[in-house]
């Protein structure tokens, strides 16, 4: 069964946010998303200072099985990356909630954040899936 954080925000897609104190926010893939890809071996991010809107593919996670898109969960800029994922993508699989985040945002409108899944609503999510 895969852990879902309470305290985090969810897509449909299998991201994840943490709503941090300065009001951005830092995104990575669940731990069901790092689970079905399997061992990755390359995260592709976006570029530090691009704007980036909802839905759009910003990243790739390059497991030994298939390469899948990451979408921004909110339209906004990215701000940073998780450059240790260069040497190290297995940090995604090993800490999805944690190291193996992939890059932290400053939304463009702090209300979409209201409209992504809360952890109940992601684990129904899951639950059908299964």
């Amino acid at each position: 069964m895969s852990e879902v954080p309470s305290e985090l925000k969810y897509t449909s897609d299998h991201e994840w946010l943490r709503i941090e104190d300065d009001g951005n926010v830092v995104v990575g893939v669940t731990d069901h998303a790092q689970a079905a890809l399997g061992e990755l071996v390359f995260v592709e991010l976006p570029e530090q200072g691009s704007e980036v809107g909802q839905g759009d593919a910003c990243a790739v996670v390059e497991s030994v099985k298939a390469a899948s898109d990451v979408y921004a969960p909110i339209t906004g800029e990215i701000l940073e990356t998780n450059e240790q994922l260069g040497d190290a993508p297995e940090k995604v699989n090993q800490d999805p909630y944690g190291d193996g985040w992939l890059f932290r945002m400053r939304p463009a409108d702090v209300d979409a954040l209201g409209d992504l899944l809360d952890a109940d609503a992601y684990q129904a999510l899951l639950d059908e899936l299964d």
